[in-house]
């Protein structure tokens, strides 16, 4: 029996869907991001001179490490607050984004409750992000250190955490307010370990929440040695992310592994990384090693 045009057409529209289907999803390519943390030396210099190296699309302040028990402690290594509200500001108008990391390597954390989850949520909301109302105090007398200053973001840098603590209802309490942040998106984003998966993040993780995951391919050996299957298996597990590979700024001289020499990373490294579809960028730890190696001027060229 004849087909007739209009079959034609419907066999045309399936054929192009099965086409589309079996074609892979398209590489990412140059993004042009690239993160630093900030925070962790005095001898870094300002945020704003961090931002106006013009190497860097998002600055991640580290960290508030003490909170989960009604107390709550940003630790900038020495870094007077009084100035960090007008370098936020100076930061945004430059077109780099501020955020603030939770966890990190000291202090003392934990949110073992969905109400300690809760209460940190407040925290952030009210001293850092749009809960201020763009005033230097909230109600009931909650200190805003940057002032009327409103941040970008969160970072999750889970140390020393048990996959039970409830960090995916953080997450979601964040998430609900990502429109709303000061008039900004209000971008989430964690950074993890590099093994995966990262059973500390994990919960937070499942939330599908994050906007940028930042994957620390160092200081793990058998995670360094191997890093295009663990940079296959952060890429597939999520899609909706976009997955930052995270070096370190100092060589191995300086005491951290997992350094790559410039001329290996864009041989052997960018051509894989981005061939995934939800390749971000690169992650560099951090401000204070990069202004003593420069390397965020090879980064930012190829990122």
């Amino acid at each position: 029996m004849a087909l007739t045009r209009r079959s034609l057409v419907t066999v045309a529209a399936l054929l192009l869907q099965l086409f589309f289907l079996a074609v892979p999803a398209a590489a990412a390519g140059q993004t042009g991001q690239v993160t630093v943390f900030w925070g962790r030396n005095k001898d870094e210099g300002s945020l704003r001179e961090a931002c106006d190296t013009g190497m860097y699309t998002m600055v991640v302040m580290s960290f508030l490490n003490v909170y989960g028990h009604g107390e709550h402690r940003l630790d900038l290594s020495g870094h007077p607050l009084g100035g960090i509200g007008g370098d936020i500001k100076h930061c945004q108008r430059n077109g780099v984004l501020v955020s603030l990391a939770i966890g990190g390597p000291g202090g003392a954390y934990s949110l073992l409750t969905n109400q300690s989850a809760l209460g940190l949520f407040d925290h952030l909301w009210n001293t850092y992000l749009a809960g201020g109302g763009g005033s230097r105090s909230r109600k009931g007398g909650v200190a805003r250190p940057f002032g009327d200053a409103v941040l970008d973001g969160v970072d999750f840098f889970l140390e020393h955490t048990t996959p039970a603590e409830r960090y995916d209802v953080l997450a979601v309490e964040l998430a609900k307010r990502s429109n709303v942040s000061g008039g900004r998106p209000l971008h989430l984003t964690a950074t993890t370990r590099c093994a995966f998966p990262d059973q500390r993040a994990a919960r937070a993780l499942a939330t599908g929440a994050f906007e940028r995951i930042h994957v620390r391919f160092y200081d793990d050996d058998n995670c360094t040695q191997h890093w295009d299957d663990a940079w296959d298996r952060w890429t597939a597990a999520h899609p909706r992310s976009r997955i930052y590979f995270g070096l370190p700024a100092a060589s191995e001289e300086d005491g951290r592994s997992g350094y790559v020499y410039p001329k290996s990373l864009y041989y052997g490294y960018i051509p894989v990384l981005q061939k995934a579809a939800n390749y971000g960028g690169f992650m560099l730890w951090d401000r204070y090693s990069d202004k003593k190696s420069g390397y965020s001027g090879y980064v930012h060229s190829w990122a």
